[in-house]
């Protein structure tokens, strides 16, 4: 794996901040404008993808990053649980769903295979040096 050095060139991080874009611009939308609990929820669900991964990687140790990392994982899942209220209340369409579940999952499994990384790294962080 190469080395990254900003938290920004994380894959993970690059695909939730574009899930939150769609999660920003579709929640904007119709109906779904208006329930401002969900909409708000699935808000900071997603932001917290992005946070989580960028707080992590800046505590500079291994261990942390894991830990951050699987509370983004946690996020994705919180993501996806609240497409399916959304998509029963009908403020999207299934193929809308299906994309953004899609990407909730793609952001999902790079956490994982980063964190599996992690846990099999000599590399202990920075912050051990």
């Amino acid at each position: 794996m190469a080395t990254i050095e900003r938290f920004e060139d994380i894959e993970a991080w690059q695909k939730g901040r574009e899930l939150t874009k769609e999660i920003c611009a579709i929640s904007n939308q119709g109906r779904f404008a208006k329930d401002y609990g969900l909409r708000d929820q699935m808000r900071r669900a997603s932001v917290s993808i992005m946070s989580n991964i960028a707080e992590g990687f800046e505590r500079g140790g291994n261990k942390e990053f894991g830990q951050f990392l699987a509370q983004a994982k946690g996020s994705c899942g919180e993501v996806r649980a609240q497409l399916y209220v959304a998509l029963d209340q009908q403020y999207f369409d299934r193929p809308t769903f299906d994309r953004l579940t899609d990407m909730a999952m793609q952001t999902s499994k790079m956490l994982a295979g980063l964190i599996k990384y992690l846990r099999n790294s000599e590399l202990k962080g920075s912050k051990y040096k």
